[in-house]
């Protein structure tokens, strides 16, 4: 999962008000020594935190339909994890750094939801909805210097940005085939031979006919009662 996340991160960056520059999108920490290899501008996406976002788990089990609309498996509801990556720009100049942290900020301010059709493997085949923040309040443990202290480097301007994204839960198993048919009652008696009709069928309109019989003999038992 998290590397189709990254796949996504690096069409959506790369693309955009970045299309065409031919800027390199890195996934790599961006330490000291990383840095003092580089010698074309970059963008580094790096995935500095995963944790589940416990507010959306859920319970129960999810069913998984055919091409007919037929359930022909379960399985336990997705896992959300929130993904956060440090976005930083790497170029020359500083100037030159903030006008791709901005190109980065006008690519993905209006991206608040990435829809299943953009994502990937896994991701799409659950057909749900991936959400997308930007720059927006850090709720992680670790402040930004921690971060940087950790890499080895001095502080740059930074994106914060956070993807939540859903999990696949295994395994599945199969589903009982869908009812078609009324259930059948056999009564047999002690020494196995049959007292009265082998088989009574009951079938969902015959039943709901008796119920409503009942019920009219009910109300007029009733309402002569009254009178």
């Amino acid at each position: 999962m998290i590397h189709e996340v990254d796949e996504v991160l690096k069409d959506l960056i790369g693309g955009g008000a970045l299309a065409g520059s031919g800027i390199e999108v890195s996934f790599d920490a961006p330490t000291r020594d990383w840095a003092a290899r580089r010698n074309t501008p970059t963008i580094s996406t790096y995935l500095y935190d995963i944790r589940e976002d416990v507010h959306r788990r859920q319970r129960g089990h999810v069913a998984v339909r055919d091409e007919r609309d037929v359930v022909v498996k379960r399985r336990q509801p997705p896992r959300w994890f929130r993904l956060s990556y440090l976005v930083t720009a790497w170029t020359k100049r500083p100037q030159d750094e903030h006008r791709l942290l901005s190109a980065v900020l006008a690519t993905l301010i209006p991206r608040e939801l990435l829809a299943p059709v953009e994502l990937p493997g896994s991701l799409g085949e659950l057909g749900l909805s991936v959400p997308i923040s930007v720059a927006g309040i850090q709720t992680e443990s670790r402040s930004l210097a921690e971060i940087w202290s950790a890499l080895g480097g001095e502080l740059k301007p930074s994106l914060d940005l956070v993807v939540t994204a859903p999990f696949p839960a295994y395994p599945e198993y199969d589903a009982g085939p869908p009812v078609t048919e009324g259930a059948a009652v056999r009564v047999h008696g002690l020494d196995g031979t049959s007292p009265g009709p082998e088989e009574r069928a009951h079938r969902p309109r015959q039943v709901a006919a008796a119920r409503e019989a009942r019920e009219v003999a009910r109300r007029r038992r009733t309402s002569g009662t009254g009178t």
